[in-house]
């Protein structure tokens, strides 16, 4: 890996390449700022020079709140340039959360910038922590006052130095979203962030590639492979308005290369069958002349028609999915990583696509699977470590340099691998056979009728499985036809899936709740994986009812 760092590169852009376009982002009423490299230099320049001047301690923790936009790429390099360290925080935390992270991580200044329902997360940021106001910030009471980045950008001279940070020195620390309790917080260096140029050698990215940046920048995942890259290479980046222009912002972007999770791939397939039903869409891509033109419509209309390289992580994606795009044309590259790891670990090579297997490891990766079946990664963007927590960092990156996933899987002869659970969500029924439940939820959420599913049933006869109905199929009456209609359905796809698995995994239950699954409600992590253990104790004092009741299908209002 290189050891050139983020920072280096970009200032050989700045010079090489002062007016190539670099950032595009909306300020709504279809009207965008947009940024070369010499406009993004300037005012990351400024606003370090500002940060020098407030006489910070050194390498102070300097938090990034904010949706993603220009300025959060600014900000982090103006941290940088300062000689800080950034902390970026989710933009869709609980008061709590954002509180015990200011205080754990020993944050002394804020960045605050594009937030939806800022009213509701302000106060858990404490009134003595000074803060900046990026462009797009929220107009509210504990802003007013603060300093604002256009103001300082033009008052303020750029530092005229380019100041270096060694590769080894802490970059950053990244909260996780905490799906099995308080969030940890990964640290990582600049030659850990840096195993990025892995991609870009593995894809052949390269400086006229376009990206839409949406998935949280809090999180590795677009951390590694937009922003950094970007900065790496120097290719367009744009950034998405809102999700309910997300079409719009794709169309104008027309990326190369893109990146989602299952869930938005799903969403995508549901918006094109809405307009044109599966079985026509068969026909026609079953016709020779008109194949490659309803291939090009839909992937243009979806904003998708230039995309090169599409990928799918964070969780499992159903192989007919998989599937349906490749009869598109687009085939969806799985990959696999976590934040300890600057989710640089593995990924499916194009024309060596083994649907169920996240691909192999990547160049530098070396993998293996303990004997109590957990995947471990040794990895260029291995962590330094968990921030204040040495016994975690020890339980969780051994002696060898292997990072304990805590996910379970298997290893084919071709070296790619295969995920099978979580080391802590199996768990074992009455007649003591263990399940893993994340293969089950991946078949159950083939129906479009589903938006979240969670299989549970530990110490019962038979797992059950409760689920949240998609949105176009929310607040049907409770006698309607409607309803009868859906749980027609959803008992045939319960029984298509129980015939796909072992007698001991097949559900003797699915619970459609009424209840959405939700960041606020304390059920989904920032990231939007379910938390399971909150999740099964909000219903655990209904269970008993549920499996007294015949009905395999059963609708709960609580």
């Amino acid at each position: 890996m290189p050891e050139a760092t983020q920072l280096d590169r970009l200032y050989a852009l700045e010079r090489d390449r002062p007016h190539r376009l670099w950032l595009t982002q909306p300020m709504g009423d279809g009207k965008l700022e947009e940024f070369d490299f010499a406009r993004a230099m300037d005012e990351a320049r400024r606003m370090a020079a500002h940060l020098r001047q407030l006489a910070l301690p050194p390498a102070s923790h300097i938090v990034i709140f904010a949706k993603n936009n220009a300025w959060w790429f600014l900000a982090d390099l103006a941290i940088w340039m300062a000689g800080h360290v950034s902390v970026p925080l989710y933009p869709t935390l609980t008061p709590d959360t954002i509180r015990q992270i200011v205080a754990h991580s020993d944050a002394k200044l804020v960045f605050v910038g594009k937030l939806d329902g800022f009213a509701e997360m302000a106060p858990g940021l404490p009134d003595d922590l000074p803060r900046i106001t990026l462009p797009l910030a929220p107009a509210h009471a504990s802003l007013a006052g603060a300093p604002k980045w256009a103001d300082i950008v033009a008052t303020t001279a750029p530092i005229t130095d380019s100041p270096t940070r060694a590769p080894d020195e802490l970059a950053t620390i990244i909260y996780t979203s905490g799906t099995t309790g308080t969030p940890k917080g990964v640290m990582h260096s600049f030659r850990s962030m840096c195993s990025a140029q892995g991609y870009i050698d593995e894809l052949g990215m390269h400086g006229d590639d376009r990206m839409l940046s949406y998935l949280p920048l809090a999180h590795s995942l677009e951390r590694t492979l937009v922003e950094t890259t970007s900065m790496l290479i120097g290719f367009h980046v744009y950034f998405a308005e809102s999700l309910q222009r997300f079409v719009e912002d794709l169309r104008r972007a027309r990326p190369t290369l893109f990146v989602s999770v299952p869930r938005l791939w799903h969403k995508f397939q549901t918006g094109v069958l809405a307009k044109m039903p599966a079985r026509r869409l068969d026909l026609l891509l079953r016709l020779p002349i008109v194949r490659g033109i309803v291939r090009r419509k839909i992937l243009d209309g979806l904003g998708l028609g230039a995309v090169r390289f599409a990928g799918s992580g964070s969780a499992p994606i159903p192989a007919e999915l998989i599937a349906w795009y490749r009869r598109l044309g687009l085939e969806l590259l799985e990959g696999y990583g976590m934040s300890e790891n600057s989710s640089y670990s593995h990924m499916t090579r194009p024309g060596d696509v083994r649907v169920g297997y996240v691909g192999q490891p990547q160049p530098g990766v070396s993998h293996r699977i303990s004997p109590q079946g957990e995947i471990l990664v040794k990895s260029p963007g291995n962590m330094i470590g968990y921030y204040k927590a040495p016994e975690l960092t020890a339980e969780a990156l051994d002696a060898e340099g292997f990072v304990h996933t805590g996910d379970l899987g298997s290893i084919d002869e071709r070296g790619r691998l295969k995920i099978t659970g979580r080391v802590k969500e199996l768990f074992k029924t009455s007649k003591g056979k263990y399940v893993a439940p994340a293969p089950i939820e991946n078949e159950l959420l083939l129906s479009d009728t589903l938006d979240m599913v969670v299989v549970t049933g530990g110490n019962k006869p038979q797992p059950f499985a409760l689920a949240v109905l998609a949105e176009h199929a929310r607040g049907i009456g409770a006698d309607g036809s409607r309803r009868q209609a859906i749980q027609t359905a959803l008992l045939e796809h319960l029984d298509r899936v129980n015939a796909r698995l072992d007698h001991h995994e097949r559900l003797e239950k699915l619970i459609v709740v009424s209840e959405p699954w939700t960041i606020e409600n304390g059920l989904l992590t920032p990231s939007l994986k379910v938390k399971r253990a909150a999740l099964e104790a909000r219903y655990a004092p209904n269970i008993e009812a549920w499996y007294a009741n015949r009905e395999r299908v059963q609708w709960f209002e609580g």
